[in-house]
């Protein structure tokens, strides 16, 4: 979630007049959702292999992957 001073700062002061809200909706954001929605679950998946106690390695193919994840080509002004 990003705030609107971040957003401003992202697509300019003007972001919030209508038309340019309009745009903005109109952008296709799926395939960032769903690089975000995997990422967030490959940290839980992370962070419940160390509480159980799991080798590092195991927590460790979780972080790798999210690595992986980031380095797809996204738009970043998605």
């Amino acid at each position: 979630m990003r705030g609107r001073e971040y957003l401003r700062i992202i697509y300019g002061p003007d972001y919030t007049e209508p038309d340019n809200l309009k745009r903005l909706r109109e952008r296709g954001l799926g395939l960032k959702r769903s690089l975000a929605q995997r990422e967030y679950a490959l940290g839980l998946e992370a962070l419940d292999r160390l509480a159980l106690g799991e080798p590092l390695w195991r927590v460790h193919e979780c972080v790798f992957a999210v690595l992986a994840l980031e380095s797809e080509p996204v738009d970043p002004q998605l």
